[in-house]
């Protein structure tokens, strides 16, 4: 028999992580609106080498910057980005995030999450819609 899947409640989410977030809630949204999870959406995408950082004679790395999806019109061409923050946060906390990778990566639209819903930055006329979706997250353990 098929576990039964819960609908997670607010409290439920603010104890899940960004990776749990990402997991429970966005990848089964981007899967619903009928997003291939081979071809359209990329996970934890890493796009640039960890920075240098020299003092005197100790040399460190710093982090790496990746982006949590990546979801594309067709191979090599990105349409938007998603940054997934956990349920502590606010919807739109990832947002400024999500700008800096979609600049870098030259991609027009980015969306921010917290799993209460999305806020939507168009990056070619700047158009802001708060909430535009909700969440089906849903606990893998019920």
């Amino acid at each position: 028999m098929a576990p039964h899947r819960e609908q997670l409640t607010t409290l439920d989410k603010r104890a899940l992580s960004e990776r749990d977030i990402c997991t429970q809630c966005i990848t089964p949204v981007l899967r619903k609106a009928g997003g291939d999870e081979m071809l359209q959406i990329r996970e934890e995408v890493s796009f640039t080498k960890s920075r240098i950082i020299a003092r005197g004679k100790l040399v460190s790395r710093g982090q790496a910057k990746h982006a949590d999806y990546v979801l594309y019109y067709k191979p090599n061409i990105p349409l938007a980005l998603i940054e997934a923050k956990d349920n502590a946060h606010s919807v739109g906390d990832g947002m400024q995030q999500g700008l800096e990778h979609a600049a870098t990566l030259d991609i027009p639209f980015v969306f921010s999450s917290n799993s209460d819903g999305f806020m939507f930055h168009d990056r070619t006329g700047a158009v802001m819609q708060d909430n535009a979706i909700e969440f089906p997250c849903y606990s893998n353990d019920r």
